[in-house]
């Protein structure tokens, strides 16, 4: 091993082509080496690169993801502003048909209010027209000259009252009436001979004056004794004797 790498020195040494040879070799590994590590490095570099790729393309996917959640978010955002606009015209109708309900509720307030004030006085009329007529009558027909007017007590009010020595008229006066004028006279008279006696006489005649008595109202007059009368006609004359 010793005389080869002698004999390899001294053709180093002697012999010019065979170390330019050995120089050409030795210069080519290296070469070689470096492509080695270039190539290596090349390999780790295209690996890195694929790696980055596939980051890039994981991130791109990523993105495209975000991108339908905002188009699904926006469309959603449409939808709910295209309900609330439908909620505001459905508001808007509301308002407007609630404005005409104010209207027409304020229109029949007014008419209301005039029917009541019709009512009202045709109430007054009839009532001061049933005193007047009431007063004549038994002046004529008794020879009793008794001024009628409302009574009003805490918890009972009579349209026509009246009171003499020994005679005492009490009564309602309505244009138009039924059988429960009847019973609210019969009822009232009962709990003012309770509570209020001292407003009665030994006779009583108890009047009902109305305009347009239904059938049952005159039936019901007759069956109790009442007086039921207008201006114009006598539905009902009990015999009125006096004590």
């Amino acid at each position: 091993m010793v005389s080869l790498k002698r004999e390899f020195l001294e053709l180093l040494e002697k012999d010019l082509e065979f170390r330019y040879t050995v120089a050409g070799y030795l210069g080519l590994s290296e070469v070689l080496k470096r492509l080695d590590c270039i190539g290596e490095e090349q390999i780790n570099l295209r690996k890195e690169q694929t790696k980055i790729w596939e980051e890039i393309r994981a991130i791109k996917e990523e993105q495209t993801k975000i991108w339908e959640e905002i188009r699904a978010i926006k469309e959603e955002q449409t939808k709910i502003w295209e309900e609330i606009r439908a909620i505001k015209e459905e508001q808007n109708r509301l308002r407007e048909d609630f404005n005409n309900m104010l209207s027409t509720i304020k229109t029949m307030n007014e008419r209301l209010s005039r029917v009541e004030r019709t009512l009202e006085k045709l109430t007054v009329d009839v009532e001061d027209e049933a005193r007047s007529i009431l007063r004549h009558r038994i002046k004529t027909e008794l020879g009793i000259d008794m001024e009628l007017y409302p009574l009003t007590l805490p918890d009972l009010e009579f349209n026509l009252y009246g009171a003499s020595d020994n005679l005492c008229v009490i009564g309602e006066a309505t244009v138009r009436g039924g059988i429960s004028i009847l019973e609210e006279l019969i009822e009232k008279m009962e709990r003012l001979k309770r509570k209020y006696p001292e407003r009665l006489r030994r006779n009583v005649l108890q009047v009902l004056y109305v305009c347009l008595p239904l059938p049952e109202l005159i039936e019901g007059a007759k069956e109790k004794g009442i007086w039921l009368l207008k201006a114009t006609q006598d539905f009902h004359k009990p015999p009125i004797y006096l004590k």
